[in-house]
């Protein structure tokens, strides 16, 4: 299909996803990348380099919304979910209904709570919003989609293959995101589950810091394997509470990005899991983390409305104690492999 529209795409975010989107883009179209640190944007300018990672010749960078959002009517928002909301208040009064809004953030926004409450506070889930529900809470724009699946941005920006899912429920946003993104070494797939495959890419990390603790502890790819799989079945557990299909789990966004985080030393939530496996504890952690690990968080609040909801998660309560309670490690094995599961796949229709 060709490209009529040229205008540059605009990329909220210079961390590591941003950039490696940012260069699939430049293959098909000019980007305009936004920071908020005028030295990184002039060095981008300049050099086309930053944080050591080469930048195509055809992206550049911008300090301001309001530019971005004049130059383009595609943006990717890859914000951490713990800063979506305020980026959507800072970029809504410059957006109309003709944008389309593609993010690539994994996680969960907070309404009417405090993010260093979150730990400490009851909250339901009229608290707890996608990010899709975020964009829709903060700006007009209605063509909305997300980008998800096995994505890990170190091996995308060294030019190896990977694919992703864009999920919407406009169909010109589909073909869009087809447009950008598509090359011979990065395949698009499609969805209208935009729940679905922005909570896979959420519920995921969760798993993901289980796998580096067992890793950590050398138990053994059979039991990583188990307790991974018996994850999966508990994140869609909980999220066919929030109207999310289950296909959407066993597909690119799901089973594909949970193979990936989950397996993978390049994964932040792997490498968190793994410190803790190794016996740190998690202020030791969080003293010197230098990039978010959006599964504590999501570890967080998954707990606690699951709880509210009575969901049995087995897996992700237990872990929520590992990482919170200082529960010992092979206190929780022990206690998960005598767990009476149910049958062995028991959430497809």
């Amino acid at each position: 299909m060709k490209d009529a529209d040229q205008r540059p795409v605009g990329i909220i975010g210079a961390g590591n996803f941003g950039k490696a989107v940012a260069n699939i883009i430049a293959e098909n179209r000019d980007v305009l990348l936004f920071t908020r640190q005028p030295d990184k944007a002039q060095r981008i300018n300049t050099t086309h380099e930053i944080d050591g990672v080469r930048l195509s010749a055809r992206v550049f960078a911008t300090t301001s919304l309001k530019e971005l959002a004049e130059q383009c009517r595609t943006i990717f928002p890859i914000v951490p979910s713990r800063r979506f909301r305020e980026m959507m208040q800072d970029l809504a009064p410059y957006l109309n209904p003709s944008h389309f809004l593609i993010h690539g953030t994994k996680g969960f926004a907070l309404r009417d709570i405090d993010e260093d409450e979150l730990p400490y506070r009851p909250f339901t889930r009229k608290n707890v919003c996608l990010m899709s529900e975020v964009i829709r809470q903060e700006s007009c724009v209605l063509r909305i989609g997300t980008i998800s699946g096995p994505n890990l941005a170190k091996e995308i920006l060294a030019g190896k293959p990977a694919g992703t899912l864009v999920s919407s429920n406009f169909e010109e946003v589909i073909q869009e995101a087809r447009l950008l993104l598509s090359s011979e070494r990065f395949r698009v797939f499609t969805s209208t589950d935009v729940k679905g495959t922005e909570l896979a890419g959420a519920l995921k990390n969760i798993i993901a810091i289980l796998s580096g603790i067992l890793a950590a502890r050398d138990m053994g790819l059979n039991l990583q394997a188990l307790l991974i799989t018996k994850g999966l079945a508990e994140m869609i557990r909980f999220a066919k509470g929030w109207g999310a299909d289950e296909k959407t789990f066993l597909g690119t966004a799901g089973i594909g990005d949970l193979i990936a985080t989950a397996m993978s030393p390049d994964s932040r939530n792997y490498r968190f899991g793994y410190r803790i496996g190794s016996g740190e504890r998690l202020i030791q952690i969080q003293a010197n983390l230098n990039e978010l690990v959006e599964g504590i968080r999501t570890l967080i609040i998954v707990y606690h409305l699951s709880r509210h909801q009575r969901l049995r998660l087995p897996i992700i309560h237990t872990l929520y104690r590992i990482v919170f309670e200082d529960y010992p490690i092979e206190e929780a094995v022990r206690y998960l492999m005598t767990f009476p599961f149910d049958v062995d796949v028991n959430f497809l229709d």
